[in-house]
């Protein structure tokens, strides 16, 4: 997919997903450029909801008017600092971009991804499972597909019996992200950005994937964001790219190198 330049996608973004009742613009997660990009998308579309991949529900509700002006309160009400996410300063601009709309959060909490690897894809999800497909097997291509990412991502780290149950909570992220924009919509009329990584936003089998399932008639116009013009796989509306940021080996704990 050919990539479209900077200027180029913030003027279709303004004039073209304005219409769309669902945004969902993908990041890699430690890019502030890809932040940055984010947050003016949100000034653009300026939606009545935004969802975040980065909270939980319950940290949702902590977020108050006054907090929202204050990035050093926020942060500490929302205990960014041990949630293993990259510096709140990158994301901060994401939440004032738009300062009257509603802030969702549909991270799954980690007790539940646990019950859910331990006892089933559908342990702890927020609606109907069969609604969302999730009591559904993946065909045997997509499941080896999806595996075989989640191998590579963990550095050929996992033991391969641990390879399933990390594709269900990966479908269980996707069909709660999805589950909170359906929310959104229904709380706020939209429109509605959410706010994930590109693995959540790919239109195969992310997020839109779920949402056209169980609400067909929405409007979803997906943006993925690359670095240095790399491919992303999984299918997107459109695609960004931005310098690539200098990162230690993500695998140099496992190979010992570094």
């Amino acid at each position: 997919m050919k990539t479209i330049c900077t200027a180029a996608l913030l003027s279709m973004t303004a004039f073209g997903a304005l219409a769309q009742d669902v945004v969902i613009v993908g990041e890699i997660h430690d890019n502030p450029m890809h932040h940055a990009a984010q947050a003016e998308v949100v000034t653009r579309i300026a939606p009545k909801a935004l969802v975040f991949e980065m909270l939980t529900p319950e940290q949702a509700k902590a977020i108050t008017p006054d907090n929202r002006d204050d990035q050093a309160q926020l942060s500490a009400d929302l205990d960014w600092e041990n949630s293993g996410w990259p510096d709140f300063s990158m994301y901060y601009p994401i939440f004032t971009a738009a300062p009257e709309a509603r802030i969702y959060g549909a991270q799954v909490p980690r007790d539940v991804a646990r019950a859910a690897f331990e006892n089933g894809i559908f342990e702890g999800f927020s609606d109907d499972p069969d609604a969302y497909g999730l009591t559904n097997p993946l065909s045997e291509a997509q499941q080896t597909n999806r595996e075989a990412m989640q191998m590579a991502a963990h550095c050929d780290a996992l033991p391969p019996e641990m390879l399933p149950g990390m594709v269900s909570i990966q479908r269980l992220r996707d069909a709660e992200l999805a589950h909170g924009v359906v929310q959104a919509m229904q709380d706020t009329g939209g429109p509605v950005v959410l706010i994930t990584g590109n693995g959540h936003a790919r239109k195969d089998w992310g997020v839109p994937y779920y949402l056209n399932r169980v609400a067909p008639d929405l409007q979803v116009h997906v943006i993925g964001q690359t670095e240095n013009d790399a491919p992303l796989e999984g299918g997107f509306d459109e695609m960004r790219s931005a310098p690539a940021v200098e990162r230690e080996d993500p695998c140099a704990a496992f190979t010992g190198k570094g």
